[in-house]
């Protein structure tokens, strides 16, 4: 098993990427922090995860919240003993907004969650790291985070922040054992869609452009694989970049 006996925290872990991620970490021998907002699906996870024979806690996190980001990782260093893997996926999208229709509460909301909720858990999740002088953070970013047609003007802006910390923290500490590195996804059958509410209809149109060469959806379980890679010794060399993984769609243009 490529986990064997590591430690890894996943939020948004209830469902889709987060979900497939969490069940494929433990089926690899990850003791696994299953996080998300919602308790009640968490708890479902955590339970395949142990009646399959891997070892899983459900927590509840509101990752847009500093106290439970911190609770979260004590968590994981409380029951299993440290903390090997860090998984932030959780992440809601906007309403394709562009920047001349977006709020600020919609802006702060989404940056609160996609973003500062990232760094929060990186930065506590570091001084364990540093101290065992091995750490691995993989950041789910998106398409969407490498140009400019896939969402709105939050959203967009929000995973081009993650981006740029997931690169700046690969390179900051690549000499103290730590590797940080991101999964930007394509189309990915996953219930993300149920966060956006009040869709634009003009910043809806335009993205409509670049989604009608989308050669597939791609499934939760093909970025769990990926996951799965970036957690592993497999990918030692691998650190600071970030893994496109969207069945060629960007590669257009």
């Amino acid at each position: 098993m490529k986990l064997q006996n590591k430690v890894a925290v996943v939020t948004g872990a209830a469902s889709g990427m987060g979900k497939a991620i969490a069940e494929l970490y433990g089926k690899e021998g990850a003791k696994v922090i299953v996080a998300d907002l919602n308790l009640e699906g968490a708890s479902a996870v955590a339970e395949s995860i142990n009646s399959n024979g891997g070892v899983a806690k459900a927590i509840q996190v509101n990752v847009a919240k500093l106290e439970d980001i911190e609770n979260m990782i004590d968590t994981a260093v409380n029951e299993f003993g440290t903390l090997d893997v860090l998984v932030n996926n959780a992440g809601i999208m906007d309403g394709f907004e562009p920047v001349g229709d977006i709020t600020d509460e919609r802006w702060e909301l989404i940056f609160d969650i996609n973003t500062k909720g990232v760094m929060r858990a990186m930065r506590k999740a570091i001084p364990i790291f540093l101290e065992k002088e091995k750490g691995n953070i993989i950041n789910i970013a998106s398409t969407g985070g490498l140009n400019g047609a896939h969402a709105g003007a939050a959203y967009v802006a929000s995973k081009h922040a993650v981006v740029g910390l997931t690169k700046n923290t690969g390179f900051m500490y690549a000499q103290k054992g730590i590797r940080c590195n991101g999964i930007a996804p394509g189309a990915v059958m996953t219930n993300i869609a149920a966060s956006m509410k009040n869709v634009n209809e003009f910043g809806a149109s335009r993205a409509q452009v670049t989604q009608g060469v989308i050669p597939r959806a791609g499934q939760a379980e093909e970025i769990a694989q990926v996951a799965l890679f970036l957690a592993s010794d497999e990918s030692s060399f691998v650190n600071g970049t970030i893994v496109t993984a969207d069945a060629g769609w960007t590669a257009a243009f």
